[in-house]
């Protein structure tokens, strides 16, 4: 017979999950069509800190989507914390919109102090708010106004956020303006070669689409691109070809904007990801993390292009004053305690993990990430290599110049995979599988872990975690990470065999019908 703290704790339960499920009610019946991560991830935050939420219903969940890579040091920091109690205790405006306040002067100050010496030294930093794609938008209009020319170049798989301008650079929306070129990775090389040489391919391709009278392409205002693409499926760029941009664009004068949106302050290993390759932009793209958790967006740029007139690019919230403190203390903490040094450590580490768990799951095609910006893509088993990503109806037709005295000329039917194919190549990638990555997403649910997916065709899991996790953590992360994937993986692999099953089944019914 249970005791009266069993029967108590039985109504708590009860009434958490009747709160948590008519919460959860209410948001399908009432919010947009439009909403995304509550479809896959159905909790009611109530309490979170560090790497840790709790759900209404009582359950506890490890974070490693981070507020899509927004919160730097998780979840209510202690020096974040502060900071925002500091401003609230000193009685000072918390918008002020562009107007100078000892609050943002400390925030441009320690920014200052974070970024590559080559733009620091002549850097102007310009305040849009609120979000990362606001910072898109203005950094357009900025380079636009500095060159006198419009058309932008961008990359496939990029995303530079949802406003129409930021869309259509990431490839989701037409418009003439912008062109987009490929972007290098190993394992859906654009190329089918990967490596080196599909990066100096990739290369070569942006050089004949900018010098190639044949293209069409009037001079660019500016090149915008993510040193690693994360809603792209976490793809790094290779050091080289980043070199090799800052080359092609400087020789041409053509405003290089980095998008740091998810890549900064800390996350890959590096307190900004241009360090990883020693590029210095022109401009920078900067959200996410730099606000501490709160809505701040900023560009930052070199002073020549500061030509702006004023009003160009406002923005009502630009002067969020407690975003700004907790930025403060983000960027503080982050350089002061070396956490960009051990994101690249513990990332490194993890990623080692994941490569091993790769070899035992056929399901898993691929593990890569740069620090703690990790991404484990889905495949089919049982399918075909698949086809190249990209070809001529991706990046446009016509001669191309790819180096070394080579030129190929692409029809609208005809892929630059096949180019690559020949003896000793390896086989292209199996076909990406949605739905084992969705499977893989609600069994980590099930087992206290919150993932985020991405990738072109959303096959990639992806690990967000606060730089502050630790080793113990980081080890629970991987051991239910592994979990949910050995229960997708045996699954599937039942389900192949009944479908094995039955096939041979009906092949046998229907021989005995004929002989019949």
């Amino acid at each position: 017979m249970s005791g009266p703290a069993e029967v108590s704790a039985g109504r708590d339960s009860a009434g958490a999950r009747f709160v948590h499920e008519g919460i959860l009610r209410r948001q399908s019946a009432r919010e947009s069509a439009a909403r995304t991560y509550a479809r896959a991830l159905p909790i009611v935050p109530v309490r979170a800190r560090g790497l840790t939420i709790e759900g209404a219903d009582g359950r506890r969940y490890l974070d490693c989507l981070s507020g899509a890579g927004t919160l730097a040091l998780g979840h209510n920091h202690p020096v974040v914390l502060e900071a925002i109690r500091k401003v609230l205790d000193s009685g000072a405006p918390l918008n002020v919109l562009d107007l100078a306040t000892p609050v943002k002067d400390a925030f441009i100050t320690e920014l200052l102090q974070t970024l590559p010496p080559g733009l620091a030294d002549r850097a102007r930093v310009q305040f849009c708010g609120p979000g990362g794609t606001d910072a898109v938008e203005a950094a357009f209009k900025l380079v636009r106004a500095a060159t006198g020319h419009t058309g932008m170049l961008a990359f496939t798989g990029a995303h530079h956020g949802m406003t129409d301008i930021a869309l259509e650079a990431s490839g989701l929306a037409c418009d003439m303006r912008v062109m987009r070129l490929p972007y290098p990775q190993d394992y859906r090389c654009p190329f089918g070669v990967g490596g080196a040489r599909g990066a100096e391919l990739a290369a070569g391709w942006t050089e004949s689409v900018l010098d190639g009278p044949e293209s069409g392409f009037s001079p660019p205002a500016g090149m915008i691109l993510e040193p690693v693409q994360g809603e792209g499926g976490v793809i790094p760029a290779p050091d080289d070809w980043m070199r090799r941009m800052r080359e092609i664009t400087a020789a041409r004068s053509i405003p290089l904007i980095a998008d740091e949106v998810q890549t900064g302050v800390g996350r890959t290993g590096a307190f900004w990801a241009v360090d990883h390759s020693g590029v210095t932009p022109d401009v920078m793209v900067l959200s996410k993390a730099i606000g501490g958790s709160l809505p701040l967006a900023v560009v930052v740029y070199r002073d020549d292009l500061d030509i702006g007139e004023p009003g160009t690019h406002t923005g009502t919230f630009r002067g969020n004053q407690l975003a700004m403190a907790a930025g403060t203390a983000t960027l503080a903490h982050v350089r002061e305690n070396g956490l960009a040094e051990r994101a690249a450590t513990l990332g490194s580490r993890m990623l080692t993990q994941l490569r091993e768990l790769a070899r035992e799951f056929s399901v898993i095609g691929d593990v890569r990430g740069r620090g703690l910006m990790i991404g484990v893509e889905f495949v089919d088993p049982e399918g075909g290599s698949e086809p190249v990503e990209g070809g001529a109806g991706a990046f446009g037709s016509g001669p191309v110049d790819v180096g070394a005295g080579a030129s190929w000329s692409l029809g609208p039917a005809e892929g630059v995979g096949r180019h690559a194919a020949g003896p000793g190549l390896a086989p292209g990638p199996r076909p990406p599988a949605p739905e084992l990555a969705a499977a893989v997403q609600r069994e980590c649910l099930r087992r206290g872990l919150i993932v985020e997916l991405g990738g072109r065709h959303a096959s990639v899991v992806r690990l967000l975690p606060p730089l502050t996790i630790t080793d113990e953590q980081a080890a629970a992360v991987l051991d239910r990470l592994a979990d949910a994937v050995k229960a997708v993986a045996q699954r599937h692999a039942r389900g192949d065999q009944t479908h094995q099953q039955r096939h041979r089944t009906s092949r046998h019914g229907a021989r005995a019908e004929r002989a019949g």
